[in-house]
């Protein structure tokens, strides 16, 4: 009994460890945004995007800035935002620069994998209310950039907040399963036809996480591939996210674009709750990114769960 007790538990801690970027990746990554910097904060990498575009891109203030902050060019990252969901409530942590409450003392590596893998510092996964499971198909040069953004910003020394969960969500070495089962960083649609179209897919699929939020999740929390982006109930409980598959969203390119920007719908109405902060932060992008996000939208299937022969 006791032998097949160890054998279970070897089993287990094998099936939840966590499998970090390669070296490869990761010294590849920051030499490329080492050789980036050089040239300025604002020059962009091999993606065409720069840091602080990254930065905007990934939305990382709307979820870090402290609850009731202005938005700024240079946000504070003090953490402190709540987010309900049917496993309990996550509290955004402190990712400003300061050495102990925020991320100052990591080293480009272990704020790397943060992002990309869901792994902390000390080897422990992070829950997927923070997005790593999408931002794991960025290039991970890009990550490097958005890494020495971070490291630009203000530094605060407020205290993260712990997470509000119970029990057996509360064991984070389980997310470890959780990751085996849900994480896939395989694009979502297979065949981008176009140029503009594969950089919407980039946008969409990995730094603006639009699946996070508007894709149905199963019981367990993991995000239904085969109803991408068909809309999703909101995890407060209050009211549903829109599909903004083509079935859903009858607005043409330049209007999805053009709302990207501004706010507005063809209707004259504005962005409002979330989504406010979502055009907060894309409308800083150049409009050739907006439209490729438009573009990948419109291409998607109109079916019956918003996919099709183009998705996986």
């Amino acid at each position: 009994m006791l032998g097949l007790l160890a054998v279970g538990l070897g089993a287990y801690w094998l099936l939840t460890r966590p499998a970090p970027l390669s070296g490869a990746q990761l010294s590849g990554a920051l030499a490329a945004a080492e050789a980036v910097e050089a040239g300025g904060a604002a020059t962009p990498g091999a993606s065409g995007l720069s840091g602080q575009q990254v930065f905007d891109a990934a939305g990382c203030a709307s979820c870090h800035a402290a609850p009731g902050a202005e938005p700024a060019d240079r946000p504070v990252l003090a953490g402190g935002k709540r987010f309900a969901t049917p496993f309990g409530t996550f509290v955004a942590p402190n990712i400003s620069p300061d050495p102990k409450a925020g991320i100052g003392a990591w080293t480009d590596a272990q704020l790397m994998n943060a992002i990309m893998r869901g792994i902390s510092p000390g080897g422990a996964h992070y829950y997927p209310a923070f997005p790593y499971a999408t931002y794991g198909r960025a290039d991970p040069a890009d990550i490097a950039l958005l890494v020495a953004h971070l490291r630009g910003l203000p530094a605060d020394a407020t205290p993260s907040q712990p997470h509000e969960i119970g029990f057996p969500f509360n064991i984070r070495r389980n997310m470890g399963i959780w990751k085996r089962l849900f994480v896939d960083h395989d694009w979502v649609v297979a065949n981008a036809a176009e140029p503009q179209i594969a950089r919407g897919r980039y946008l969409v699929e990995a730094l603006a996480h639009c699946g996070e939020c508007h894709t149905p999740r199963n019981a367990l929390g993991g995000i239904d591939r085969g109803a991408w982006l068909s809309g999703a109930p909101n995890p407060t409980g209050k009211g549903r996210i829109p599909d903004i598959t083509p079935r859903g969203l009858s607005w043409s390119e330049a209007d999805i674009a053009n709302y990207l920007k501004t706010g507005f719908t063809p209707e004259y109405d504005t962005a409002g709750a979330e989504m406010a902060e979502v055009v907060e932060n894309l409308s800083k992008l150049p409009e050739t990114e907006l439209k490729a996000i438009a573009a990948y939208l419109k291409s998607l299937p109109a079916g019956s769960e918003g996919t099709g022969d183009g998705a996986k």
